[in-house]
């Protein structure tokens, strides 16, 4: 199962890497701030069932 997810910021355009925890559930959705750009952004990220992670980012 994978422990990183990635993300293309809406705001800069720069890839992300973000830590995930299947502990907190298979599907989450969050609001964290860009580390490059520092807009908000908010991620739902879901677990397949072959244990890949899907992480969607939008615009806060």
């Amino acid at each position: 199962m994978d422990d990183t997810a990635t993300y293309v910021c809406p705001s800069c355009g720069e890839e992300i890497v973000v830590p995930v925890d299947v502990s907190q559930g298979e599907s989450q959705e969050y609001v964290e701030d860009c580390p490059v750009c520092c807009c908000p952004i908010r991620l739902r990220i879901d677990w397949l069932s072959d244990g890949s992670v899907v992480c969607e980012a939008d615009s806060e």
